[in-house]
């Protein structure tokens, strides 16, 4: 029997809607007698003044004016409110017209947000929505998603790692939170019987946390569509050939050249990086585009930190000039600036603003594009923890050594590792202080601090008794940075060394291996 080769059905009716009703609301390309235009283009404000005055005001750092150039790419002023915009119209104007995506149907997506708010926006062209969220959502995400009559569907797990990065997750709560779906799915009208033949399958992927490909499966069950913004090239086309040749005219307009700028983005699903930092290279030949990530373990809305954006389809590191991990509760600060001067900027937006404002006072650049990816409408709750920000939880080697004597002790701490003589003098050294300042922890009195978040009395005891903060070292920093993590949430001002020991071996004559050995207890 000879298979049809008919394309599928184009619901030329909603392609029509779309269009008028959406698309022409929002940044596109507009071409007429071979000249392309941008129209309905989102501002480029220059940022140079209020971000210096925020270095003074808010860290004490003065930053030379001259020859600085910071232009803010503020994507809250989009229709929909999010840089999340552009790929959901490219993905979806894509979807109708080649008969993907038809009235009637549902689309099925994960999303921590700002997708999914553009999304919502299909409803009033008669598209069914049903968005996959994590129960950890902000409330104020949450409720711009419900302003929209789209429906969602709460998750136990999050929403955020990479497929099939969580392979352990216990089977029993997989199965407990697949009823819990399938319950939510027929209170929006669904056919349970549908999503019990595949039963098997959606709970192996909730086992896996894999909530991405959940909604794919989910959309060919109910004969749906999935945009699947993790994975389709749209994602970067509509940055590579909307977004970046938008911010090129704009500079262009202003006597400027986008070769001479650094652009600044906090990294979600990639897409936005990965187009402009492509445009850019084919365009001038080279890389402009810096990452910007939280620290690990701290939850920024719809931004993953440098650990979860491994095994995504869009983070290829060869894209990026720079990447750069900052610390959020510091970047809090700069929310809070910005926002009382009238500026509409997001959590986001604020650790990218962060980052730019460190490479101007390292020396990094003067010259800087920061995507302002949307607005501070969902996260107003937020501002009132930023008046007393605390200090950093992670300082490099130049910032602990210049302050050493504000510390109480130098603790190390890991949970396998201990240092010996030679790491201890090495680090005596580094820092500029006597090796009794130096105090070692117990690598299990380490792991039982990470895996209960109790402080045991053995670490206690060597805790600075003046209330003066403790700089904590291990390898590499990730088990520092976390013991400072969890001591900060108990009041007690601790920060990592940066790179550890491991940064300090790579200045001397020794390698790690030289400087550390095994626990033995």
């Amino acid at each position: 029997m000879q298979q049809s080769t008919a394309q599928p059905r184009v619901d030329e009716a909603l392609l029509k809607r779309f269009r008028s009703e959406i698309k022409s609301k929002v940044p596109s390309v507009f071409e007429k007698k071979g000249k392309k235009t941008i129209v309905n283009p989102t501002p480029l404000e220059d940022l140079a003044a209020p971000l210096i005055e925020c270095a003074r005001v808010e860290y004490g750092l003065e930053i030379a004016a001259q020859s600085i150039k910071v232009f803010g790419k503020f994507e809250s002023k989009i229709a929909g409110g999010s840089v999340k915009v552009r790929p959901a119209i490219e993905i979806i104007e894509d979807a109708i017209a080649s008969g993907k995506l038809r009235t009637g149907q549902t689309v099925f997506e994960a999303t921590s947000g700002n997708f999914g708010i553009a999304l919502g926006r299909l409803e009033r062209i008669g598209i069914n929505v049903i968005f996959l969220v994590s129960r950890k959502l902000q409330s104020g995400v949450l409720d711009e998603l419900n302003k929209n009559s789209a429906k969602t569907v709460n998750l136990d797990i999050d929403i955020c790692p990479a497929p099939g990065l969580a392979m352990d997750q216990n089977l029993v709560i997989a199965k407990a939170t697949a009823s819990n779906v399938r319950g939510q799915l027929l209170d929006l009208g669904l056919e349970g019987a549908r999503f019990d033949k595949s039963r098997a399958e959606i709970e192996a992927l909730l086992a896996r946390q894999d909530v991405i490909n959940l909604a794919k499966l989910l959309a060919k069950i109910y004969g749906g569509f999935c945009p699947e913004q993790y994975d389709n090239e749209l994602n970067v086309k509509s940055h590579e050939t909307v977004t970046a040749p938008e911010i090129d005219q704009q500079l262009k307009d202003n006597g400027l050249l986008l070769a001479e700028f650094k652009i600044i983005s906090a990294f979600g699903t990639g897409g936005t990086s990965a187009g402009l930092s492509k445009y850019i290279q084919t365009k001038y030949g080279k890389k402009s585009v810096h990452l910007v990530f939280p620290l690990n373990n701290q939850d920024v809305a719809g931004i993953r930190t440098r650990d979860k954006a491994f095994g995504l389809r869009f983070y290829d590191p060869a894209l990026y000039a720079g990447q750069h991990e900052v610390d959020f509760e510091q970047a809090r600060r700069v929310l809070r600036f910005f926002v009382g001067r009238g500026y509409d900027i997001g959590e986001s937006s604020a650790l990218a603003l962060y980052a730019c404002l460190q490479m101007l006072n390292y020396g990094v650049g003067d010259r800087f594009v920061v995507m302002i990816a949307d607005g501070i409408d969902k996260y107003r709750s937020t501002l009132g923890t930023v008046a007393q920000s605390p200090p950093p939880l992670e300082v490099t080697l130049p910032q602990a050594s210049t302050s050493v004597a504000d510390y109480g002790e130098v603790l190390w701490t890991h949970g396998m590792f201990v240092p010996k003589e030679d790491g201890i003098k090495l680090l005596a050294s580094s820092l500029g202080c006597d090796e009794n300042k130096i105090k070692v922890a117990r690598a299990s009195d380490v792991q039982t601090l990470i895996s209960t978040e109790k402080i045991p009395d053995n670490i206690t005891n060597v805790l600075p008794k003046d209330n003066r903060k403790v700089l904590l070292v291990c390898m590499a920093g990730a088990t520092s940075l976390r013991v400072a993590q969890i001591l900060a949430a108990k009041g007690i001002q601790g920060q990592s060394l940066t790179g550890g020991i491991m940064s300090l071996s790579e200045n001397s004559n020794k390698q790690p291996s030289d400087l550390v050995q095994m626990a033995r207890e």
